[in-house]
């Protein structure tokens, strides 16, 4: 077996660690707050049965929402965005980046991408040989393209992304009320166990039970509302710089309003919402954005959906996909209700959709 074979089998091996830690720890509170605490130290019937059926709600959504977040692959863009051969070929052979970039800008006429790098360049990864998608990025941990890449969670051994990034959110969520609760009901113990009004050999079980859980839920709960504020402004960690379009970065480029940004994360039903099943909308290639611009370098796309955007008189339009459609869509009908699909947004912005047979 070749070194770097075995060292990539040692860091694989490695990367669980965190994951069998953070399982350890569940499993440990699990004991301590069922077996020693409810079970043993509660007298009232009553009571630690409501403790007992609420604290095992708490625990199968944590470690559902976890478990999901864990086991969900990374999704990667598909076969229409590597180099065909002849151009990968001959993107190899060029020396020039400026050529370069006139071999990768042909390939991309006929792609969804509008954003580009700092320079205006076409974002391309040299390491899977692809053109990256819009919100696209190569994690360096994976060693793959992730579509809407968030970050790399040692914590879950995976890559936060567009396939499981709502999972992620709620694994957050789920901790944390596991966490308040624990702590919540555990501290009247703790109280009385540190002053020495009860010495059972639960003591130490409920003592570190209490430092833990609040522990865990200060550490989280700055996460969770880090993440909450992304979702609100449409961003994710790793693109916390203004995209590049091709009239310039702007910050609020993907911002769509606050329940539009919302609902691409976790779906536009609200009864799944609290679910870590996959309800996310879009695709991961196109996302609908707050000022639409069409690349004049951009060819025909071959999507049935165009919105069309009017600013200052001047009519532009970009090609979504029939997910993302879906999305704006429901704003129009819910929100108008009325013969015109004209809608003002707070900027001045007047979003229009209209659907376009094939030619």
């Amino acid at each position: 077996m070749a070194p770097s074979r075995v060292l990539r089998c040692c860091q694989r091996g490695l990367s669980w660690i965190p994951v069998i830690f953070i399982n350890l720890v569940v499993c440990w509170s699990y004991y301590a707050y069922v077996v020693q605490l409810c079970i043993c130290e509660y007298q009232r019937p009553r009571v630690r049965v409501i403790y007992l059926v609420v604290f095992h709600v708490c625990f199968v959504m944590f470690m559902w929402s976890y478990w999901k977040t864990i086991i969900s692959k990374p999704s990667n863009p598909s076969k229409e965005f590597f180099l065909p051969k002849a151009e990968k070929e001959q993107y190899e052979k060029e020396e020039r980046p400026e050529a370069q970039q006139e071999i990768l800008k042909k390939v991309a006429k006929n792609l969804p991408i509008y954003t580009r790098t700092g320079s205006g360049a076409i974002r391309y990864c040299d390491c899977c040989q692809l053109i990256k998608p819009d919100r696209c990025h190569h994690c360096s941990t994976c060693d793959q393209c992730v579509l809407k890449m968030d970050h790399h969670c040692p914590w879950v051994n995976n890559c936060v992304g567009f396939s499981n990034y709502k999972f992620f959110v709620l694994f957050l969520a789920y901790s944390m009320l596991y966490c308040v609760f624990i702590a919540s009901t555990v501290l009247q113990y703790f109280i009385k166990f540190w002053t020495n009004q009860i010495d059972t050999h639960a003591k130490f079980h409920v003592l570190f039970l209490f430092f833990v859980a609040a522990m865990f839920f200060v550490s989280i709960m700055s996460l969770f509302t880090y993440h909450i504020w992304l979702i609100a402004k449409n961003m994710t960690t790793i693109g916390l710089r203004a995209p590049v379009f091709r009239n310039g970065p702007d910050k609020n480029g993907f911002t769509v309003g606050f329940y539009k940004n919302l609902t691409q994360v976790f779906g536009d039903q609200k009864r799944y919402w609290c679910l870590p099943v996959y309800t996310s909308l879009g695709d991961g290639y196109t996302f609908p954005t707050r000022l639409v611009n069409l690349d004049s370098e951009q060819g025909n796309v071959d999507h049935q959906c165009v919105i069309y955007s009017s600013v200052d008189g001047q009519v532009n339009s970009r090609p979504l996909s029939d997910s993302l459609n879906h999305l704006l869509s429901n704003d129009v009908h819910s929100d108008e209700q009325k013969d015109s699909n004209s809608a003002k947004t707070d900027n001045g912005l007047t979003v229009t959709v209209t659907m376009e047979s094939e030619s």
